[in-house]
């Protein structure tokens, strides 16, 4: 899954020179918690989130009055608080690793940038969340069967087999390899729902052969219709 299939293409941008009053305000009306700053050309020049405009604003306790307040609001500059220590990512790198990049650094969203250093989208912890739940195949219900396999060649298959002989249709598979050198692996497969006799002869012969961990049903989601 590459970042750029799920960045967001159309990031909200300042310049430099932009003052701390309309950065505070395009954060505000595009209910966003970070900007990224640009020259006139496109390349990334830094990132201003709200902490920076919280930060930077008047104490509440301030004894300046409301035009002295404005007056300074609108003298403080994006270029004279903006962050230059900036965590991106390119379009042709993993949604994996931009989730590895927002967790390692504890942020919430990234810039994505081409090899030029134009900035070209951004990626957010929402976009991730969009790619996880459109890979599981969640939102179309169904049921998620997850088994512990022992972690040798081949034993996957033997799974799908059993799956494929009582025609069960299968809309997604993940492993997860937990704790790291464990003999065994951890496999969730989401199947359409079946007729209940047909599923619970399937369950039956999984139930067999290898430790299922447990079984979920999900309902279609609401967005989707009947």
């Amino acid at each position: 899954m590459l970042v750029g299939n799920w960045m967001s293409k159309t990031p909200v941008t300042v310049t430099p020179d932009t003052s701390m009053m309309r950065a505070s305000k395009a954060l505000k009306d595009k209910r966003i918690r970070t900007l990224c700053v640009v020259d006139d050309k496109g390349a990334l020049l830094g990132v201003v989130t709200d902490r920076d405009i919280k930060e930077a604003s008047p104490s509440k306790a301030t004894t300046l009055d409301v035009h002295e307040l404005y007056y300074l609001l609108s003298e403080i500059k994006v270029k004279d608080i903006m962050s230059t220590k900036i965590v991106t990512i390119t379009p042709d790198e993993s949604v994996e690793k931009a989730a590895i990049l927002m967790m390692d650094n504890k942020i919430g969203g990234l810039p994505v940038v081409d090899k030029a250093g134009t900035l070209v989208g951004v990626i957010t912890q929402t976009d991730v969340f969009n790619v996880l739940i459109s890979i599981t195949g969640v939102l179309h219900g169904g049921l998620q069967l997850a088994i512990d396999l022992p972690d040798d060649p081949g034993t996957l298959g033997g799974v799908i087999a059993i799956l494929n002989a009582h025609k069960a249709r299968i809309m997604s598979v993940l492993t997860a390899y937990e704790p790291e050198g464990a003999p065994t692996r951890k496999v969730f497969i989401r199947i359409q729902d079946m007729d209940r006799s047909l599923e619970n002869k399937l369950m039956e012969e999984l139930r067999a052969k290898y430790t299922i961990l447990f079984v979920l049903r999900d309902e279609k989601h609401p967005a989707l219709g009947k």
